[in-house]
């Protein structure tokens, strides 16, 4: 006897998105594929079926199913459940802060800032 799981239930119960109706807005939305086709949220999920999802970021997985579980379990045992071809997830390179940094210290319990402080501020080109 094997289970009928739906594609959104079996989705959400290993653990791929937080929620059954996140998984079914990605289904819909076309960011979950079964061999490079589009999928319904109510397709019955089979053994050995490969999925490619596009998950934040620009991060591709690639799952293939290995059994079938449609209750949310710890990730231990819903990583059973689960065989994952993804791709190695490449670092990218951190970018420097858009936003200007204070380069101006100021001692902790120094109080607020005097006129000459301000004075010094405004030369430096603050304000």
């Amino acid at each position: 006897m094997s289970k009928e799981i739906r594609l959104d239930t079996y989705l959400w119960a290993i653990r791929m998105y937080k929620s059954r109706s996140l998984a079914s807005d990605a289904i819909k939305g076309n960011k979950v594929k079964l061999n490079h086709e589009l999928v319904k949220a109510a397709h019955l999920v089979k053994i050995g079926e490969r999925y490619t999802l596009s998950m934040s970021h620009g991060v591709k997985k690639i799952i293939e199913v290995s059994g079938l579980i449609d209750k949310r379990q710890s990730f231990e045992v819903a990583k059973q459940h689960y065989i994952d071809h993804s791709p190695p997830v490449e670092k990218t390179e951190k970018l420097e802060d858009v936003f200007f940094k204070v380069n101006i210290k100021r001692d902790k319990g120094a109080g607020r800032p005097t006129k000459k402080d301000k004075r010094d501020l405004k030369d430096f080109g603050w304000e």
